[in-house]
């Protein structure tokens, strides 16, 4: 008969450990506040979520490019409202015209740049330690790895267990492994080396390049600015928010950032090809002559600005980014006075620098006075009397207009582009379908206006150059750490981690026996080469011909030394 045992009742210390519906179930730990925060924070830290909030970046960047943006074109924006009365407030609310500076692209950027220093931080504590200990123990069988040799030193050579690990130590650290000699009072002496830290440290470098790159973007983002102007032959900008065309502050943007310089456009030269047929006219060289201030007592000095070549004046880069003709005009109202005068940036519509051209006068009495046409560089006229642009260089310049009166809408507290006229409020008195005509002039030439309007006449050509001024603190630092990113790159790709194991023993019949074995950690295709590389070096530092029937413990080796040990301890250690 068999003995009934009872078990008494183990005492787990969890109370109240059935349910209350009598059923069987488990019993959860409770997490705790603490043990929350605990989770989040190993949820955030991790890689997978750091590459997934990268993701996301991207994708919220998406709206910037699709929806015009507040900062930079605040026209078109309140234009989309206008034309969108329904959807438009809504994505108001949601910051769709505000993307790079709403709260929830901020979010995300904030804890992208979280999660990736809680991503490196750690890793890079673990490394650091793993780099300060010692190699792992030599595995007991070491033709279990992926490279095996052995290596017979004759017997009246003089070289013992313990020489023989000593020189492949010496050996080792000739080929930059980081080697560490054990065993010595044992008679088998062995030599752990291992190399290739420095692809772990590349990662690491890749991560907090990363990281620096992010608040770099972030720093430029905070305190930099960027404007446009249009400068004309002659004239001279203050780096003043006044003279700015369009200007897109940072998000702590400040007047006290504006360093006070100045630059003056002596002269923009453009070169055409003259030379050849197949690009005959098209643009070889852009060059604006400059005299320029770093502040209002300083010495004046002549830059040279080029397309993709900007000068740097008071903590800014300054670009050039167009140009085109500013036809010199001079217009008189109905009372004989000079209500307009100046140069009139027009557009470029084409190669051949047809332009197109608006002249608002609102001064001219009794009535306002507003130009549309365009400028012809080298104006020719067709079989059917219209005139067309042939060359971009102005050898035979031509002004082509058709005149209006009225109101030109300027009073009315509704930003207007200065490149269009709004005709609705207006009535023409000039064009080719009225019996005075368009308005046609070359240079030194002028039109009295139908109806004692008054006058414009053509007075010369100037160039005006389109200048981008940009102040981004975090450019440098940007650079940077980019390079530094692209380096741990590199880094992280081409560097392989290795350990070599060489153990030695002395044979009874006076032979030193040497066999050692590679290992990588992860995939390495030029283990094999390393293998190599370390048999040749053993062979001729012991003087011993090498084996040509095979490089690996499975083909051919002569002797092996019998181990009973197992790899797995070098396997548990990766």
């Amino acid at each position: 008969m068999k003995e009934t045992v009872v078990k008494e009742p183990v005492d787990t210390g969890l109370k109240d450990a059935q349910p209350k519906d009598g059923g069987a179930g488990v019993v959860l730990p409770q997490l705790g506040i603490l043990g929350m925060f605990r989770w989040a924070w190993r949820q955030l830290t991790s890689m997978r979520t750091a590459l997934f909030l990268l993701l996301l970046l991207a994708v919220a960047a998406v709206p910037g490019s699709l929806f015009p943006q507040r900062p930079s074109a605040p026209s078109e924006v309140t234009q989309y409202l206008k034309d969108n009365p329904v959807s438009g407030p809504i994505m108001d609310w949601f910051k769709l015209f505000d993307v790079y500076s709403s709260p929830w692209f901020a979010a995300i950027y904030l804890l992208l740049f979280i999660s990736l220093i809680g991503c490196v931080l750690p890793r890079a504590k673990i490394h650091a330690k793993a780099m300060r200990s010692a190699p792992p123990r030599t595995p007991k069988r070491l033709s279990r790895l992926a490279e095996y040799g052995t290596v017979t030193i004759p017997a009246g050579s003089g070289i013992d267990a313990e020489t023989a690990v000593r020189d492949a130590a010496g050996i080792l650290k000739s080929r930059r492994y980081r080697v560490d000699i054990r065993d010595l009072d044992t008679d088998r002496p062995s030599v752990g080396a291992e190399i290739g830290f420095m692809k772990e440290v590349g990662n690491l470098l890749f991560h907090t390049a990363l990281i620096g790159v992010l608040a770099a973007v972030a720093f430029s983002g905070l305190f930099g600015y960027s404007g446009q102007r249009v400068l004309v032959e002659g004239e001279t900008f203050v780096n003043t928010l006044a003279s700015y065309d369009t200007f897109t502050p940072g998000a702590n943007f400040t007047g006290n950032h504006l360093t006070p310089y100045s630059v003056q456009l002596d002269r923009l030269v453009v070169k055409y090809d003259r030379s050849t047929q197949a690009h005959y006219g098209q643009p070889l060289d852009f060059t604006a002559t400059m005299t320029t201030k770093d502040g209002p007592g300083a010495e004046a000095k002549t830059q040279t600005l080029k397309v993709n070549d900007p000068v740097g004046i008071g903590g800014t880069n300054v670009y050039l980014v167009g140009n085109g003709y500013a036809p010199v005009v001079t217009v008189k109202d109905g009372e004989g006075k000079i209500a307009f005068q100046g140069p009139v940036i027009t557009i470029p519509t084409d190669g051949a620098y047809t332009s197109l051209m608006v002249i608002k006068v609102p001064d001219a009495k009794p009535k306002q006075l507003g130009f549309v046409g365009f400028f012809l560089p080298t104006a020719l006229i067709d079989e059917k009397g219209v005139a067309f642009g042939s060359d971009p260089d102005p050898f035979n310049p031509q002004l082509n207009l058709n005149a209006f009166t009225g109101d030109l809408g300027l009073d009315s507290g509704v930003p207007r582009n200065v490149y269009t006229l709004d005709t609705s409020k207006m009535t023409e008195i000039n064009s080719r379908k009225l019996e005075a005509g368009g308005i046609v002039l070359a240079p030194e030439q002028s039109y009295t206006l139908p109806g004692n309007n008054g006058s414009i006449s053509f007075d010369g050509i100037k160039r005006f150059a389109a200048l981008d001024i940009r102040h981004d603190p975090g450019q440098v630092y940007v650079l940077v750490f980019a390079l530094l990113a692209l380096a741990g790159l590199m880094g992280s790709l081409f560097l392989n981690r290795r350990r070599v194991w060489v153990r030695t023993g002395n044979h009874p019949d006076g032979r030193t026996m040497v066999e050692f074995g590679l290992l990588a950690r992860g995939e390495d295709h030029r283990l094999a080469g390393e293998y190599a590389a370390i048999n040749k070096a053993l062979h001729t530092k012991w003087l011993v011909p090498m084996d040509t029937a095979g490089q690996n413990g499975e083909q051919g080796h002569s002797t092996t030394i019998d181990s009973d040990q197992s790899v797995a301890a070098a396997s548990k250690d990766h």
